[in-house]
């Protein structure tokens, strides 16, 4: 079962959206919750409200439960591009462009139970064994002399 939740024209660059929902793309939704509640970005908070809105109507209307839910995809695209004018040096004039965000979650449910979704988040965020191990170079001695 798949859950989708939308938030339209959110006043603010799709850039910097993208910089939050990179985070949590793929997590736990109880994870993803955390993570948003303590990342210093004012895109979280619309992420963050959209999140709970998408786990609401998981629970409301397709009766699933939150502790199951996974952040299958999520997107922010653009929006229309407000158009704004600023003055310039000998009369001129120099465009601002106010960008808005679309943004799009799609949750799912874990396969296989809690077992196999701690796994997959674990995984996610722990480097590999071949890049844990440290290269460490000997130096050669040196004799102090007087």
């Amino acid at each position: 079962m798949e859950v989708i939740a939308k938030a339209k024209n959110i006043r603010m660059s799709p850039r910097k959206v993208r910089l939050v929902i990179d985070v949590i793309r793929g997590m736990d939704v109880t994870h993803a919750l955390i993570q948003l509640r303590f990342l210093k970005k004012a895109a979280a908070l619309p992420v963050l409200k959209l999140l709970n809105s998408a786990i609401a109507n998981a629970e409301h209307n397709f009766q699933l439960e939150k502790e199951n839910l996974i952040v299958k995809t999520i997107t922010a695209d653009g929006g229309p591009t407000i158009h704004r004018w600023t003055q310039k040096a000998f009369g001129r004039a120099a465009p601002i462009r106010k960008r808005t965000s679309h943004i799009t979650i799609l949750l799912g449910e874990k396969k296989g139970g809690k077992a196999n979704a701690k796994k997959a988040v674990t995984a996610k965020h722990q480097p590999s064994k071949a890049v844990v191990k440290k290269v460490v170079a000997k130096r050669p001695s040196v004799k102090k002399t007087k």
